[in-house]
């Protein structure tokens, strides 16, 4: 079993599906099985993707795409239930996970026993380097790639011996194993190695001066391999994943070629989501310097300020949406009669219209791998970030939607989350929608 430290990222462990509204987001101790190998901590739970196929009426025989996938939770539960899937993420660590999250061909034993092995290796050569150099022989990551963290995110002694590791497992790298043992690796690091802590928003909490590094990675290897063993009888149910933009589905999926949609793409605040994986990017070398972290929050939909970028256009495609014109009027107008002028807050207005602008794009592209008859379920939520403007995300995405010819099914409530600024309770829905064809 993971340590009691593995789940500081992941959405918390509760016993139950049968859960009240604060805790309707936590995953079940059931469906612990490769889902908490590496999780966001805002991650939709498993049940609620069982509950959709359920509803849906799904089969084996159908496909079901997440556009946004993250860390693919849609993906995993629909391999435990023998749907094929595709994922879409444009974050290259995220993009990763859901990867080895859904790669369980590898032999459990194989992989126990390779990184047993590594783990010895790793353990004699950082107290070799200890004994012969003390704090004078510290590793350290490159300075551009240094600057992408947040102050503090990890200490130099725990930094240290995850670097040393990294090295030796680059050393004894075997293909077969090489992808889990990193993911692992990336899981130990947000999950009890660093200084990180997620409440929900990612940031650093007291200063641990070391860490079991190896152990700790290990324990998260060791539990992989025991759940490899249990989804063992799942290992050939399809799965694809494409690192893409989510705008932009026709590039990787073929015409016509899914049947069921479940998701829950960024919602419009001012959270980075980038941020939430940027420490196990850069240990991982997903990301190096400034350019490349621009380069990726390019390829995102935009939902925050922190990746808005001058040649935008996503927003002309709402110029004629009258909520979405009215919203980012009323943003403005605020920011003006509160004195804001900060260049983040003078982009509020044009980030809520380049957010649905882009959702519009995702649309109107989807449309045309989807098969008639598809059904879709979107997870979105209410949102006041930006100088308490209601935003309803669920009501403008399906009047959208809607006017781009799919048929509006409803809106589910999922629960109700309190608003940090405005203390507010705002919904958080599931958008049902059904592609005529």
């Amino acid at each position: 079993m993971a340590s009691s430290t593995a789940t500081a990222h992941l959405a918390t462990l509760h016993p139950s599906c049968e859960a009240r509204n604060g805790d309707k987001n936590k995953l079940c101790l059931e469906d612990r099985e490769a889902h908490d190998w590496y999780r966001f901590v805002l991650s939709y739970p498993a049940h609620l993707v069982k509950d959709y196929l359920e509803r849906f009426g799904g089969s084996a025989r159908q496909t079901a795409l997440d556009p946004f996938c993250g860390t693919g939770t849609t993906l995993v539960e629909c391999k435990k239930l023998g749907f094929s899937s595709i994922g879409v993420e444009a974050n290259p660590m995220a993009h990763f996970a859901s990867q080895v999250k859904t790669d369980w061909s590898v032999d459990p034993e194989g992989l126990a026993e390779h990184a047993r092995r590594a783990a010895e290796v790793a353990g004699r050569r950082i107290k070799k380097l200890a004994a012969r150099h003390g704090q004078a022989g510290l590793r350290f990551l490159p300075a551009e790639s240094e600057a992408l963290l947040l102050k503090n995110s990890i200490s130099p002694v725990p930094l240290h011996k995850t670097l040393v590791l990294l090295d030796v497992l680059g050393e004894m790298a075997d293909p077969r194993f090489r992808r889990h043992e990193l993911l692992a690796l990336a899981s130990a690091v947000v999950n009890g190695i660093s200084n990180l802590h997620f409440g929900p928003e990612v940031g650093v909490r007291g200063t641990k001066e070391d860490a079991p590094v190896v152990e700790m990675w290990l324990e998260h290897v060791t539990a992989m391999a025991g759940d490899l063993k249990r989804l063992a009888g799942g290992k050939n149910v399809p799965c694809a994943v494409h690192l893409n933009d989510s705008r932009r589905i026709q590039e990787v999926l073929e015409p016509r070629s899914v049947d069921l949609v479940i998701t829950s793409p960024p919602y419009p605040n001012e959270k980075d989501y980038t941020r939430t994986t940027r420490l196990e990017s850069v240990i991982l070398g997903f990301l190096h310097d400034r350019e490349g972290l621009r380069d990726l929050k390019k390829g995102l939909l935009r939902s925050n300020t922190r990746n808005v970028y001058k040649g935008d256009d996503d927003d002309r495609l709402v110029e004629s949406n009258p909520e979405v014109q009215r919203i980012a009027k009323e943003i403005e107008a605020r920011r003006l009669a509160l004195g804001k002028t900060s260049g983040f807050e003078r982009m509020y207005h044009r980030v809520a219209k380049l957010y649905f602008g882009g959702m519009t794009r995702h649309f109107m592209d989807l449309r045309t791998v989807l098969r008639p008859g598809a059904k879709l379920a979107y997870v979105v939520g209410d949102q006041a970030s930006y100088l308490r403007v209601m935003i309803r995300t669920g009501q403008i995405l399906g009047d959208i939607a809607a006017s781009l010819g799919y048929r509006l099914v409803g809106l589910d409530l999922f629960r109700t989350r309190l608003a940090t600024a405005t203390r507010e309770q705002l919904r958080e829905e599931v958008l049902l929608l059904e592609w005529p064809g």
